[in-house]
């Protein structure tokens, strides 16, 4: 089994600079969120029901992962169904994006580290100690960008969620990607991907559209 088992944790690793630990582009704790609700109903736990594609509980029986079983439990105590996209939004907490990182820290793949901020303040960052588990991930969407074979699931689940997250360009050559947009799209479409997950990228997509035109009112306000 790999160190790094769940979507939510490899989409993390993405997110992270090896060396110093901090994030990578504005949408880190967005695409986490959709890994996270990805498992969730990659693992049963949750359904998109109805015309509208509601995430739906469908059995509480924990994981055995800390921050899924969170989210998971989160979702249980809801009031009234959501769709993915609102979901994607109330999961992309702070606090949940350094539970995940603990996460990858208690599996020895992290390290916490409090970074000073212009001596005035400080931030977890969470430095890479164990490159595998990242290596293997970056092998793992290598092939599925760059050749024509098929994709399995949970690999063609990553590379959507890299996409729509904005995270591939930091880690494969943006010409090369560009080259290959094709196939990126056409495994994101696929039947590897599913329907209900393909309605979670939908939601991170509608997340960071709704984050972008919040920033930029908040800017121009």
């Amino acid at each position: 089994m790999s160190v790094a088992p769940f979507i939510y944790q490899q989409v993390l690793l993405l997110c992270l600079r090896d060396d110093r630990g901090t994030t990578l582009g504005p949408w880190a704790r967005i695409a986490v969120a959709g890994g996270l609700l990805a498992d969730l109903l990659l693992a049963d736990r949750v359904s998109l029901q109805g015309k509208r594609g509601l995430v739906t509980l469908g059995c509480e029986e924990p994981l055995g992962d800390p921050v899924l079983d969170e989210c998971l439990s989160q979702i249980a105590n809801a009031t009234r169904r959501a769709s993915p996209q609102r979901w994607v939004t109330r999961l992309a907490t702070k606090p949940r994006f350094h539970s995940a990182a603990q996460r990858l820290c208690d599996l020895g793949v992290l390290r916490m580290s409090n970074e000073s901020v212009l001596l005035l303040f400080s931030r977890r960052v969470y430095p890479e100690i164990d490159p595998g588990p990242e290596g293997e991930v970056l092998d793992r969407l290598r092939t599925a960008i760059f050749t024509d074979g098929p994709t399995d699931a949970r690999t063609a689940v990553l590379l959507s969620i890299a996409s729509a997250a904005e995270l591939l360009g930091y880690h494969f050559p943006k010409k090369d990607l560009r080259a290959r947009k094709s196939r990126i799209k056409a495994v994101g479409s696929g039947e590897a991907v599913g329907e209900a997950v393909a309605g979670v990228i939908q939601g991170i997509r509608a997340a960071i559209i709704a984050a972008s035109v919040a920033g930029a009112a908040a800017a121009t306000g």
